[in-house]
């Protein structure tokens, strides 16, 4: 366990241990990409948006409760389907910020209170960017989808968000 604790903290700060400091190309000074270090399966559940028009939204997402996995979310991922995403979950609401400098695709990042509202909205995030992005109100979920769901979807501040799946998933310091 402490090993893989060590290759997730090596992966977020960019690098890889000297071990595993080979890319695919076999050089030393390779990036490190997904295909090098696959990431852990996460638990699954379910999201609903509210939309504007009344309707929901579906979104099938893996859970990100543990720091490893709130630290890796969908860093170096080439794609992300319509209908799915990542579910963060934090052990408090509080004001959360993201960055995307592994990230390779553009998210929407949809900020939820504890009251399950969205309290804000990052659209189309830059990635490989180290620009923090956040909404400046506290949260305790925060969704990512692909960039540009939430303006196809009707999806806006203030609207309700149910979890299906979640109830057994804690969210750890």
């Amino acid at each position: 366990m402490r090993r893989l604790l060590a290759l997730f903290v090596a992966i977020a700060l960019g690098g890889c241990p000297s071990s595993a400091g080979q890319g695919r190309s076999g050089r030393a000074d390779a990036e490190v990409t997904a295909e090098d270090f696959p990431a852990p399966k996460l638990p699954t559940a379910r999201v609903l948006l509210r939309d504007v028009y009344g309707g929901a939204r579906a979104i099938e997402v893996e859970v990100a409760a543990t720091p490893a996995s709130r630290t890796r979310g969908l860093m170096w991922r080439k794609s992300l389907p319509e209908g799915k995403g990542m579910l963060f979950v934090f052990p408090k609401e509080e004001d959360q910020g993201f960055w995307m400098k592994n990230t390779l695709i553009p998210l929407d990042m949809i900020f939820i209170g504890r009251d399950r509202r969205i309290v804000g909205i990052v659209r189309n995030a830059e990635p490989r960017s180290l620009k923090s992005r956040g909404v400046g109100k506290p949260s305790t979920y925060v969704l990512e989808v692909p960039g540009g769901f939430a303006d196809k979807a009707g999806i806006a501040v203030g609207s309700a968000v149910e979890l299906e799946g979640t109830s057994m998933i804690e969210a750890q310091p």
